[in-house]
């Protein structure tokens, strides 16, 4: 019984650190809007283009799926990545029916500069931990990512949430 609860107050002090990080980050992306901002697209565009840069490439129903989202606000949403110049639509290989959704060059090089800016503001702050707690952090959010993503974990664990990354 005492494990249980030891069990219960470790996950609950988990929950606890991972949003104070969270919002930790949202403060830092703010205090470097300029740095670290977005724009032009938003944040549900933003998924949309790491989805892609992870899946490519991928048609609209299985985007719709994996965001959870109907077929017209997919659409709607690819659209204006297009317009953008962001994102590539091209018909399947595997269906005359479909098409296919890329990254363009410029969302690769957007998504590439987006990354490059966070990792400095995210450079300054980690360069101030210890080596022992660099480590630490490298280890819990691999653990964490893995669990979000489903992916077994280095110790042979799988996930839980796969699908709601």
């Amino acid at each position: 019984m005492h494990s249980e609860t030891s069990s219960n107050d470790d996950r609950a002090a988990a929950v606890h650190a991972a949003r104070e990080v969270i919002e930790l980050l949202e403060v830092l992306w703010h205090q470097g809007r300029d740095a670290t901002s977005t724009a032009p697209v938003s944040s549900s565009q933003l998924r949309v283009l790491y989805i892609l840069d992870r899946d490519q490439p991928i048609n609209l129903r299985t985007l719709g799926e994996v965001l959870g989202s109907a077929p017209s606000s997919v659409s709607r949403m690819c659209d204006r990545l297009e317009a953008l110049g962001f994102i590539q639509r091209s018909p399947s290989s595997a269906s005359r029916r479909e098409l296919e959704l890329r990254l363009s060059g410029r969302g690769e090089n957007y998504l590439r500069d987006l990354r490059i800016r966070r990792e400095g503001a995210l450079l300054e702050v980690i360069s101030s931990m210890t080596p022992a707690e660099r480590t630490a952090l490298v280890d819990g959010l691999g653990g964490f990512r893995f669990a979000v993503e489903g992916a077994p974990s280095k110790d042979g664990r799988a996930g839980t949430a796969a699908e709601s990354a």
